[in-house]
């Protein structure tokens, strides 16, 4: 597959972070509105992780002076507007945008604020470029159960008005899975579909445990390769799979490409999606991780319909949502 083609196919994307995700030309503009200066490589250094990242905690280090200018409304607005825009500019007909309203609290801003905020953003993006979205929000490993679910509690309120689904994100090694049964009792009670980041640091029970709590999407997964038994399930039960190969090779989830699960995945049935994580973070674009795939032998052309249907059939927006999306890649072959 050449590049022209990964870049000009739609493509749906469903593990995206926002803070992750913020331009360095953004983030260097927004913190100089509040005093501090940065020169563009200095901010180079600091958002973008090293392929020869230690770990996912070193990674994780990144998102620091992002999430410092998500705590005001325009912050947040420019943020969302931004990578709504990026995306559009390489043929992303679908965004979900995850982020933890909880996380920009830190200046006064309610959470109802703070999620009417990206909506914002995005709606600007949709006005302007052939774009849909929806926002992800995340409950996170390392906050209290009361604080998760308070912010569903709040984050309720907008589904199907922006939010579509809820997650739970931060570091999976840390934090085991039992701890959060609760939160996703809430999320079910609040009829929430959620996506868990699970699998991302080799612990393939966290998948299992994922599923049993009712995921209907599973971040990242890549601990599941050589389990026979995990890979049926996802395929029986439909359950997505957001690969994300750049940033699991930066957090050491695989050592190199040639251990990376895709074709062991494809080959079993699992719907899986294609995704960045962090734009910024990761120094990515979809158009990257899919020629990333691609140049390692693993996607081919003809493959890439089978990618888009399955990534459709995954994203937690309507029915008519998803209308439009599969119109999107039959109007491909329109003469």
């Amino acid at each position: 597959m050449n590049r022209f083609i990964a870049h000009n196919i739609p493509k749906i994307e469903l593990h995206c972070h926002l803070d992750g995700s913020m331009s360095v030309a953004l983030t260097k503009k927004l913190l100089k509105e509040m005093g501090e200066d940065y020169t563009t490589e200095e901010l180079t250094h600091a958002l973008t992780a090293p392929m020869d990242c230690k770990s996912l905690s070193e990674y994780l280090k990144r998102f620091d002076l992002p999430l410092r200018c998500l705590q005001t409304k325009e912050g947040l607005t420019a943020a969302a507007e931004d990578l709504a825009l990026a995306a559009a500019k390489e043929h992303v007909a679908y965004l979900e945008v995850r982020f933890a309203p909880s996380f920009s609290t830190k200046q006064g801003l309610s959470l109802r604020e703070i999620i009417e905020s990206v909506e914002a953003g995005l709606a600007k993006a949709r006005a302007k470029k052939d774009i849909l979205t929806g926002i992800i929000v995340c409950t996170m490993r390392g906050l209290d159960a009361e604080t998760n679910i308070g912010m569903l509690k709040t984050a309720r309120e907008f589904l199907g008005a922006g939010v579509v689904g809820c997650d739970l994100a931060g570091d999976e090694k840390s934090y085991p899975m039992a701890e959060f049964q609760d939160v996703f009792e809430t999320a079910k009670k609040y009829d929430f579909p959620f996506t868990i980041h699970a699998g991302e640091c080799g612990n393939a029970e966290n998948i299992r445990m994922a599923i049993q709590l009712g995921a209907k999407r599973i971040g990242h997964g890549v601990a599941m390769s050589g389990s026979e038994e995990l890979k049926k399930l996802c395929a029986e039960k439909k359950i997505g799979v957001e690969l994300c190969p750049t940033s699991n090779l930066q957090t050491k989830a695989v050592s190199d490409m040639k251990e990376y699960p895709f074709t062991e995945f494809y080959e079993a049935d699992i719907p899986m999606s294609i995704n960045t994580d962090n734009r910024t973070v990761s120094d990515t674009t979809c158009t990257d991780e899919i020629m990333r795939l691609a140049d390692a032998g693993m996607l081919k052309e003809d493959m890439c319909e089978k990618i888009y249907m399955a990534s459709v059939s995954s994203v937690f927006a309507g029915d008519d949502v998803k209308q439009q999306l599969w119109g999107k890649w039959a109007s491909l072959f329109v003469v």
